[in-house]
């Protein structure tokens, strides 16, 4: 490319690794990637959405937030700082788009927590990175249509997330990336390319900080994180998903019974800062999941989250573990509200032997999900009991609540 004055202008261009390559110059029109953390995903779409762009297409990156957008403007910039400098190209920071003006010819990036920002746009190429976090409407609603002008491209980029970095999503089903992965990979017409890649194929990290990652991680976020790999099933767990998938139902509506299970935070060294409150319900024999309420605050807080969810459902009484906190966990409660009924619980069972006759219920179809819990549901499908386990808040709120409504005869020498 040459200047108005004759003189020739360089692209900045990264050098792509080899994996890199291989979804650069794909001829697939949809693509899908699956990569370990610093494996070179974004680096390797921004190569890609340069290359295009000076081919004189419309460009539209896609992150969930701000923050995520700034190492593919980083990148696009840094490549095309000559001819941004010679004024052959148009650059605005505040909406982040590179055009050459009074044509179509643009790179953006653009926010998309919620699917309806990126509306009002088309693009010959949509970037869609941080996937597995979008609300699946982002590209079912808004992002497909995008590309009918011209009979556009899709790129698609994730990496799984393991449920220590687990950040907020707006997905639906949690698992909606890797259904779309399986989707491609299994595609024989060519129009979908599935490329899975882990972290170590970038050469431009540290091996030794990679090596010696494997011991700051558990066994199963080093998997997700850094191999990159989409895990359905752990060994030593007592759920799968696919049990929990098959039994999802609508809630019926009335009840026989209903608790709110409460298990307070512990904090410490492999313990966890979250209070698990789940509600749970019962009717004609079958146990329901209602509502996954814990979060991560004071005693105060949670608290009153438990007794308004015990007032929203119209509940019997409140199951709480008091094996930290003792008569301070009913107190607690009662200085919220003195007239709520409590069960207090002290676990002193291994919390896989509590769980063993709760997971039966599920393989036995008894249990149902109402709705999506993401959270919860990795807690029971990766809780293996090993060391380095995080504490299941949530998973231990589940076994109370269940183990009250299904359990009655064995309560006791479960919980104690």
């Amino acid at each position: 490319m040459k200047s108005q004055t004759g003189n020739e202008l360089t692209i900045r261009l990264r050098r792509p690794h080899a994996e890199q390559i291989r979804f650069i110059r794909s001829e697939a029109k949809r693509r899908i990637i699956r990569a370990g953390r610093r494996a070179g995903k974004t680096v390797g779409v921004s190569i890609l959405a340069v290359e295009q762009f000076l081919a004189g297409r419309r460009i539209l990156y896609a992150a969930p937030t701000s923050e995520q957008i700034d190492r593919f403007w980083h990148e696009i910039t840094r490549a095309l700082a000559e001819p941004l400098d010679a004024g052959i190209f148009h650059k605005n920071e505040s909406q982040h788009t590179i055009e050459r003006l009074r044509t179509e010819q643009r790179i953006r990036a653009k926010t998309a927590w919620n699917a309806d920002t990126l509306r009002g746009d088309y693009a010959d190429l949509l970037i869609m990175d941080e996937w597995q976090l979008m609300d699946e409407e982002a590209w079912e609603t808004v992002g497909a249509p995008m590309l009918l002008d011209n009979n556009g491209d899709a790129v698609f980029i994730y990496t799984p997330p393991s449920l220590r970095s687990r950040s907020a999503t707006k997905a639906r089903d949690p698992r909606h990336a890797a259904k779309m992965f399986q989707k491609a990979f299994a595609d024989q017409s060519g129009r979908w390319a599935a490329f899975h890649f882990a972290s170590s194929v970038n050469p431009y990290i540290s091996s030794v900080a990679l090596t010696e990652l494997a011991s700051d991680m558990t066994a199963l976020s080093y998997r997700q994180e850094i191999l990159a790999e989409d895990i359905d099933e752990v060994q030593g767990a007592l759920w799968n998903r696919s049990q929990i998938d098959r039994d999802r139902e609508q809630p019926p509506g009335e009840y026989t019974r209903v608790v709110v299970a409460v298990d307070p935070a512990v904090t410490g060294a492999g313990k966890s800062d979250e209070t698990g409150i789940v509600v749970c319900a019962k009717q004609n024999g079958e146990a329901y999941v209602l509502r996954d309420l814990s979060f991560r605050a004071s005693p105060d807080a949670w608290a009153r989250r438990a007794i308004a969810a015990f007032h929203e459902f119209r509940a019997d009484r409140i199951i709480a573990e008091t094996n930290n906190g003792g008569d301070l966990v009913e107190l607690t409660l009662r200085t919220v509200d003195p007239r709520v009924p409590i069960r207090k619980v002290q676990a002193s069972r291994r919390k896989l032997t509590r769980a063993e006759p709760v997971a039966a219920l599920y393989e036995q179809g008894k249990v149902h999900h109402c709705g999506h819990f993401p959270e919860l549901e990795d807690q029971m499908c990766s809780y293996t009991g090993e060391s380095g386990d995080r504490s299941p808040d949530r998973m231990d709120a589940l076994v109370y609540g269940i183990t009250e409504l299904m359990l009655k005869k064995r309560r006791d020498w479960l919980m104690l």
